[in-house]
């Protein structure tokens, strides 16, 4: 089959990188795969143009001339940024292009404000060349799910939940044909580099904080207090080492920030170390590795969960509840919503606990992840399906 990726965002978000790999995990390679990204050349960093054909999505907005002016004329008779992601994606897809399946992976594409009105105009871009669209991995807060939402969504020929919070919402409002089925990135690679001097196999605690987090922090500086605080008190009441590990490098948007900024404090301690920016499957080396994980980012933590790692989550979203939730049967003591980080020593205290736990958790593990990860025994069944139905009538998807 000729298979789409869309709905990707770049690979400096390592995340976005999982999610294509893990992908084509599961579908297995003897597909060809295109993948359409919103910033190509950080997908040919890491990698990506070994597993999939890379495409441009956006074209350059008319800035000059006669098109320029009908575009801003478009502009002010419509509210909205629809306009604009119709001449961002005017030229996402060729008369010439015939794809099997186009499925889109961002499992945060409805996460945030503006998503919506980007990823419809894509959908459209897909229907109107009669592709059949596929929703993979999503995590959508129900109180974002309204009618303009539900039209949206409508188009999937199918849906694919990565946590119950979500699929327990779209099945309320109706949807039909949806599936509860887990983050592909559980089955991702591990890719095990050579340790840096100082991180200990598993007796080292990694942290993962992100700018996202910090900017949604209820007082100025409290997250990265907490997290001093927390550093402190391991080097000074354990012999674990600490390890910085990042998963987003986006410019606007980098892990390495906050990270470096720790390290600078800690650096001649001898037992705390930064990791450097790497693609998704060595990161997830060094997080295997770890004895503990605290985690901002879903997919540094989905390292951490799938690699029988204890693990604690910072939170600000729907996404970190429900996949905790399905895991251990709550979010609680898993995942710190951060608009509960009040005073300096929260993370400490949820560690604390963590610690407490880590037995029970890590037996847990083994318990429930051989039972949790057969969703994806699903998925090439249901996509089989599809296709087959597609093929035989077309005229399903006008």
């Amino acid at each position: 089959m000729n298979i789409a990726f869309y709905a990707h965002g770049g690979s400096a978000n390592h995340g976005c990188e999982a999610l294509v790999c893990s992908v084509i995990k599961v579908l297995g390679t003897s597909h060809h795969y295109t993948l359409f990204s919103e910033k190509p050349q950080e997908d040919i960093i890491y990698g990506l143009n070994k597993l999939a054909e890379i495409r441009p999505t956006q074209s350059s907005i008319p800035n000059k001339g006669l098109s320029s002016l009908l575009y801003k004329v478009r502009q002010k008779m419509n509210s909205g940024d629809k306009i604009y992601y119709q001449y961002l994606y005017k030229h996402l897809l060729n008369k010439e292009d015939h794809f099997d399946l186009a499925i889109a992976i961002g499992g945060d594409n409805y996460c945030y404000s503006g998503f919506l009105e980007r990823f419809s105009v894509q959908n459209k871009i897909w229907k109107k060349h009669n592709t059949p669209i596929v929703l993979w991995g999503c995590s959508i807060d129900p109180e974002r799910i309204d009618s303009k939402l539900l039209n949206d969504l409508k188009n999937y020929q199918f849906i694919t939940a990565r946590e119950s919070l979500t699929y327990n919402a779209l099945k309320a409002h109706g949807l039909r044909n949806v599936y509860l089925i887990p983050d592909t990135a559980f089955l991702l690679d591990a890719v095990e580099k050579e340790l840096p001097n100082g991180f200990q196999v598993k007796n080292t605690v990694g942290i993962n904080i992100s700018p996202l987090v910090i900017r949604q922090e209820v007082k100025s500086g409290i997250v990265m207090r907490n997290i001093e605080i927390l550093i402190d008190n391991i080097l000074s009441q354990t012999d674990m080492s600490v390890a910085l590990i990042p998963h987003v490098t986006w410019n606007n948007n980098n892990d390495c920030l906050p990270l470096t900024q720790l390290y600078k404090l800690y650096e001649k301690t001898g037992r705390v170390i930064l990791i450097q920016d790497n693609n998704a499957l060595i990161q997830k080396g060094y997080i295997r590795r770890c004895r503990f994980l605290i985690a901002a980012r879903t997919h540094a933590s989905i390292a951490g969960y799938s690699s029988a790692v204890p693990t604690l989550v910072i939170g600000y979203s729907i996404k970190s509840k429900g996949i905790a939730t399905d895991l251990f049967g709550t979010d609680q003591g898993y995942v710190l919503p951060i608009q509960s980080i009040d005073r300096e020593d929260f993370i400490n205290d949820a560690f604390k606990w963590l610690q407490s736990k880590e037995n029970n958790i890590r037996k847990g593990y083994f318990n429930f992840l051989p039972d949790y990860l057969k969703g994806f025994n699903q998925i090439k069944k249901h996509i089989k399906i599809l296709i087959s139905y597609y093929l035989v009538s077309k005229k399903s998807y006008n």
